[in-house]
């Protein structure tokens, strides 16, 4: 990126993210060289581009000029470069991707070793947090685009199904329940239970589901409420009650038999696997490469 380039793209920040603080997060630099840089551009074009008031930072009229033109201007450069790309056989560039825990954790890691051995020149860096963190993420455009669990709930977002997901009552192998394919939603009242923490997709995912079969948070025994998939299938393993996670994140503990995983008798606990990208995201071609990669990729081999 050359620093015109760099320049409107710091302005169409601010412009988006109506926040000098916020627009130095996600371009990673200090507040005051933001506040310098669309400083350069007021120079430049001799008028005022934003508004500040005590609490808001609005676009002037010649600021909404500037940020019409800027977009097309980025979205050119984004175009020369997918272009320059194809004839030089030549894609690099770094692709930012948010995962929630999930497909974060027991999915994309292999994706991206797979992506990689095909592009090497492109840097990926993968940012794990739970769904609610990956979208905010996503709307403020401090990541390229995201991988979650369940729907979205923001507005600037656009959703896209990756793939499906399936989740199971995992209990250790020493549990009366091991030796059955299958439970009813009521025998899981009886049981310590062991949940995920608030802002979880898998959480809210859970906690809908039940809800849907007549049963409340409240009536399950929730012993412990945790963090971490890692954690949740450890208290499993050592006997501290039963839980509920994806089948990809239990695939390796069934396959060595620490773990047994079961299905509920009533209904299939299915949801979707989404990505998710800013509406009127600028795609550079490392991100567009990545995408594809991602929407073609064999999922059923993992599992």
């Amino acid at each position: 990126m050359g620093l015109e380039d760099h320049k409107l793209k710091v302005f169409c920040t601010v412009a988006e993210t109506k926040s000098f603080s916020k627009t130095s997060e996600i371009i990673h630099l200090t507040q005051p060289a933001v506040s310098l840089q669309v400083q350069a551009l007021e120079e430049t074009y001799e008028s005022k581009l934003f508004d500040r008031t005590s609490n808001s930072i609005t676009l002037t009229p010649s600021g909404e000029i500037l940020y019409k033109y800027a977009k097309e201007i980025l979205r050119l450069y984004a175009e020369a470069e997918k272009e320059i790309g194809k004839v030089t056989g030549l894609i690099r560039g770094c692709v930012m991707v948010g995962g929630s825990t999930t497909i974060g954790n027991y999915v994309l890691p292999n994706v991206i070793v797979a992506f990689k051995d095909k592009h090497p020149k492109i840097k990926v860096n993968l940012l794990i947090a739970n769904t609610r963190r990956v979208e905010d993420l996503v709307s403020v455009g401090a990541i390229d685009f995201g991988l979650v669990e369940g729907i979205p709930s923001r507005q600037k977002i656009t959703i896209e199904k990756l793939i499906e997901d399936e989740l199971i009552v995992i209990v250790p192998p020493h549990h009366p329940w091991a030796k059955k394919k299958n439970i009813s939603v009521a025998e899981l009242t009886k049981e310590p239970f062991i949940i995920r923490e608030e802002g979880s997709g898998t959480r809210h995912f859970v906690e809908n589901f039940l809800k849907e079969q007549g049963i409340q948070l409240s009536d399950l025994k929730v012993v412990m409420s945790l963090g971490g998939i890692e954690s949740i299938k450890l208290a499993v393993e050592t006997g501290s009650g039963v839980s509920i996670i994806s089948k990809w994140a239990a695939r390796k503990e069934i396959k060595y038999g620490t773990l047994k995983g079961l299905y509920l008798k009533e209904a299939p606990m299915r949801r979707n696997f989404s990505l998710i990208l800013p509406k009127n995201a600028i795609i550079n071609h490392a991100v567009d490469e990545f995408l594809t990669f991602l929407k073609s990729y064999n999922y059923d081999e993992l599992v």
